[in-house]
């Protein structure tokens, strides 16, 4: 049997830019997609931190090491500029393979800059 499972998270970022009128998606910095396991148009959910709000879009990349957290189109009624989102994104997996998966969590700092988890501001 397959099942759900998160495959990676891009931990309490914050959001550097929105733009009602671009047609859609979330804009992620190149580097943080690659740290994640992203693909161009991979479809995400972005949960947010500051106000509870929760969406599905896909991503597209923004500048490599830009720190850019931009959200597009309609998902800018739902999401402010610095806010603290998650991007979460999953894949189906065996569950014979279950215990060996290790999704890819990357924490971020309050400029989108990767950190490791002894240096988290929390």
């Amino acid at each position: 049997m397959n099942v759900s499972v998160l495959k990676s998270k891009i931990h309490r970022a914050v959001v550097t830019q929105v733009d009602l009128n671009y047609i859609g998606s979330i804009s992620i910095d190149e580097n943080l997609m690659k740290m994640a396991g992203l693909i161009e148009y991979e479809k995400v959910d972005v949960l947010n931190i500051t106000n509870g709000n929760r969406l599905q879009t896909y991503v597209i990349k923004a500048k490599m090491n830009s720190g850019t957290i931009g959200i597009n189109g309609a998902a800018a009624h739902l999401i402010n500029k610095n806010d603290l989102v998650i991007v979460v994104s999953y894949c189906q997996i065996h569950t014979d393979d279950i215990k060996s998966f290790r999704p890819k969590i990357i924490h971020v700092d309050n400029q989108n800059c990767p950190i490791s988890l002894d240096k988290q501001p929390f």
